[in-house]
């Protein structure tokens, strides 16, 4: 089976929660240093979800557990960390 690439969606999503998360770990005044040793990450790898990409060219897509993880550090639900609507990721919509 084909791997499928992200879609033009996906990666703009991915854009907006790296926003998401850059502005609220702002607005706590945490450095990304703080945020990423608070979650167990490096600090690059933490510095790539906010950038929204996984390597140059490649939208990130972090795994749920490390979401989780930078959603209790920025002490926010997923609801408040996820951008609004969604993108559509059933079957083609990736």
């Amino acid at each position: 089976m084909a791997k499928r690439r992200p879609s033009g969606e996906w990666t703009q999503y991915a854009r907006e929660l790296g926003a998401s998360i850059h502005r609220l770990r702002i607005a706590r005044g945490l450095t990304q240093e703080q945020v990423a040793y608070a979650a167990g990450l490096t600090r690059y790898t933490f510095q790539k979800f906010e950038k929204g990409e996984s390597m140059p060219g490649t939208p990130a897509n972090p795994a749920l557990h490390n979401i989780m993880a930078i959603a209790q550090v920025l002490d926010v639900t997923l609801e408040e960390l996820l951008p609004q609507p969604w993108p559509d990721l059933r079957a083609g919509g990736v």
